[in-house]
């Protein structure tokens, strides 16, 4: 777990890293004497054959996304993902106009908010619904705010919501909470210049499950697009086949949120698996994975795809080689841009 967010962090700088790496090479090897020389010059050149690994995968990564999801014709959206920028000095989020913390319901005695991100300008815009992660266990609406202010900048209204953790709540407490903001965020869009005809649910790791079960099972009418960055699909699957390494301990996060285990609670496993309501009709699906993600492997993402596929349903699937979980936690960075830009795209087209 110490070793997570190097695992997040050093893929994504890596561009920074490699200039760094390529200094010290140059100073190892013109200062070279002896032993600590030699070691100087041996770890900076590995270091920087390693950092260089992401960006010689980059060129057909973008190829491969850019088939997948081609910038709309006459759109404003930029041509190439990426800004060197934007990765030395920041992503520039954009204005919005920012609201927090508004109640809408207090469940079992616990207060639930949503905080609303909104365009500058007046006007009638799309909306996304945003679901933190964080191992059902943790997080507020207010994660991920730097996502949402960069979509409200760009035209969406953003309601980031929020629901009841385990293992002090169990399934099915958790999507009956996202029920319930959806319900309010259709009760209430037009105060927030939302068009409750144009939404799409976004969600991170379990909230992505929640996003998906949220857009699959009922399957509601105004719900346009679903967008899971890697969501686990299958819970029982990955009770069983755990990680290795993992860091999270899987297992016991998956039993505190269900009540037990596969073989113990199997109904509350599969309900609460996205792969149970794959049908033709279910919302057009954006998955984004890390290849290297050691909490949600990306075969979740994989096996979600072609049963979507199969079933006749409108499915993307983005496979990033270098990226660990959470890798969007540094939004400038190179998954994090990638995840951006083509999330844009596919919300363009599935909300136009």
């Amino acid at each position: 777990m110490l070793l997570l967010p190097l695992a997040v962090g050093v893929p994504e700088l890596s561009p920074l890293l490699l200039a760094a790496s390529l200094i010290v090479f140059a100073l190892a090897l013109q200062a070279r004497r002896g032993t600590t020389g030699t070691v100087a010059v041996t770890c900076s050149g590995i270091a920087a054959v390693l950092c260089a690994w992401p960006l010689l995968q980059l060129p057909a990564v973008v190829a491969r996304f850019d088939e997948a999801l081609p910038r709309p014709a006459g759109s404003a959206l930029r041509e190439y993902p990426l800004s060197l920028t934007a990765l030395v000095r920041g992503l520039d989020v954009g204005a919005a106009r920012i609201t927090r913390g508004i109640q809408v319901g207090s469940p079992g005695g616990s207060a639930l908010t949503v905080d609303v991100y909104r365009p500058a300008s007046a006007g009638r815009f799309p909306i996304i619904v945003q679901i933190y992660g964080g191992a059902w266990q943790r997080g507020v609406p207010g994660d991920n705010a730097a996502f949402a202010q960069y979509f409200a900048a760009r035209g969406y209204v953003v309601f980031a919501i929020d629901y009841r953790h385990a293992p002090k709540w169990q399934w099915p407490v958790q999507i009956e909470d996202v029920r319930a903001a959806l319900a309010w965020i259709a009760a209430h869009a037009d105060e927030y210049d939302g068009d409750r005809s144009r939404t799409a649910l976004i969600g991170r790791s379990s909230g992505a499950q929640l996003a998906l079960l949220a857009a699959y099972e009922a399957r509601p009418a105004a719900v346009s697009a679903v967008v899971s960055y890697y969501g686990p699909t299958d819970l029982a699957q990955g009770w069983r086949v755990p990680p290795r390494p993992d860091p999270l301990n899987v297992r016991a996060v998956l039993e505190a949120y269900l009540g037990g285990t596969p073989d113990e609670v199997p109904r509350r496993y599969s309900e609460a698996s996205p792969i149970s309501y794959v049908a033709a009709a279910v919302p057009p699906t954006l998955l984004v994975y890390g290849t290297r993600d050691h909490i949600v492997e990306p075969y979740f993402g994989r096996d979600l795809h072609q049963r979507l596929r199969a079933a006749g349903a409108s499915s993307v699937l983005l496979e990033i080689p270098w990226a660990e979980h959470a890798f969007d936690a540094l939004p400038s960075g190179l998954a994090g841009q990638l995840l951006l830009a083509y999330t844009e795209r596919f919300l363009a087209d599935a909300l136009r």
